[in-house]
């Protein structure tokens, strides 16, 4: 296979994920979801300006010869603040992208460190084996001296982290984020049917049904809400999913309950992004095809 371009490949996940609708309380071309601040043309602003920040996080992976993996994360951290302010440049103040700065720019590096410094071929297992190689001990580093911290100052992540114990997308990304290579990735590659809308939608779907959305507890002010969710997504798939007009009629119906609710699944789909960008390195055919 060809070298590949890793940072079009981040690019085109990022704008594979907005176009896929309708995703519940999300941006798509349609609608603004639960979202006030922002829209689909928000979203290619800011996947665009991004580009030259996953170039700069391939080039980090295929320059870094250290086998101590977290030095190439330690390298790459300065460089997703950048990209978040560069993110905030493009969007007047909209946090669109944060969240994938941290964990598409991760898989990104790790992608093109382990196809530059690994033998073998290519695979999602030697990426992953990158990944958790860089991340080794992130979450108890972030989350060190957390319960002292002025309340006032604390993330959402690190209130989750205190009031339920939720490591969050930190604590996923440092377990090689299974919820992509478990279940949304087995699951696009060889179950998901239909138009690729129809085929992404279901993953997402597959991903809500088995995380626990940061994002969606942050809105809802409770992690109750997660059992509710997951109770959604189960309906969603008993009914047909994407394959059946009443499964996405019952979808249009939950669109409708988060955007009146102001519930969002941000967390889901910086997890799809992460699924497509690679099924987009691996160019697999079930993915390019329609029934």
């Amino acid at each position: 296979m060809p070298r590949r371009d890793w940072a079009v490949l981040a690019e085109r996940a990022l704008l594979y994920e907005v176009l896929v609708n309708p995703k519940p309380g999300l941006v798509d071309p349609v609608s603004a979801g639960a979202h006030r601040d922002m829209d689909v043309f928000t979203f290619v602003d800011s996947a665009t300006a991004l580009r030259p920040y996953f170039a700069a996080a391939a080039t980090l992976g295929r320059t870094d010869t250290a086998e101590n993996l977290p030095t190439l994360f330690a390298a790459l951290r300065p460089l997703g603040v950048t990209a978040e302010q560069t993110m905030f440049a493009a969007t007047k103040g909209v946090n669109t992208h944060k969240g994938a700065v941290f964990s598409l720019g991760v898989l990104v590096a790790a992608a093109s460190w382990t196809d530059t410094h690994r033998p073998e071929p290519l695979t999602v297992a030697s990426i992953i084996a990158t990944v958790r190689g860089m991340l080794k001990g992130l979450t108890a580093a972030d989350f060190a001296g957390v319960a002292s911290k002025d309340p006032a100052a604390l993330t959402a992540g690190e209130r989750e982290y205190l009031h339920y114990g939720f490591t969050g997308i930190r604590g996923e990304a440092e377990a090689g984020f299974p919820a992509v290579t478990d279940w949304a990735l087995p699951f696009l590659r060889d179950q998901a049917q239909g138009d690729r809308n129809a085929r992404l939608l279901d993953t997402f779907m597959v991903i809500v049904a088995h995380t626990r959305d940061s994002n969606v507890i942050k809105r809802a002010g409770t992690a109750a809400i997660v059992p509710w969710v997951h109770a959604q997504a189960a309906a969603y798939f008993r009914l047909g999913g994407a394959q059946t007009a009443a499964g996405r009629q019952f979808l249009t119906d939950l669109d409708a309950q988060f955007i009146a609710r102001h519930l969002s699944l941000g967390g889901s789909a910086d997890l799809l992004i992460l699924t497509i960008f690679l099924v987009l390195v691996f160019d697999w055919l079930p993915f390019a095809q329609t029934d």
